[in-house]
């Protein structure tokens, strides 16, 4: 009738069976891939992490020398207006 037709429940238990097997099949895969994904992540957390460590050393380092030339130049300023100072005063 209008072109349904009525399966016996022993077929539909085998298309369900199949389905439910096709699901599990899918969820694995899905659990494989994720696994995947966070040691690649992980991975890549660790090359930063090292990255990061590696840059905040030669941040610093650079820092303290650039304190030194600063210090270098102010003591430089600081001299010669003293001693154009004194110039003027005792000329």
């Amino acid at each position: 009738m209008y072109g349904l037709e009525a399966k016996p429940i022993h077929l539909r238990m085998g298309i369900m069976e199949k389905s439910r097997d096709k699901a599990l099949e899918l969820a694995l895969e899905a659990l494989e891939r994720i696994a995947t994904h966070e040691k690649e992540c992980g991975e890549r957390w660790t090359e930063a992490m090292i990255e990061l460590r590696e840059l905040k050393l030669a941040t610093r380092s650079h820092a303290q020398r650039w304190e030194k030339l600063a210090w270098m130049v102010i003591g430089t300023v600081t001299t010669t207006v003293i001693a154009a100072w004194v110039a003027l005063i005792f000329n």
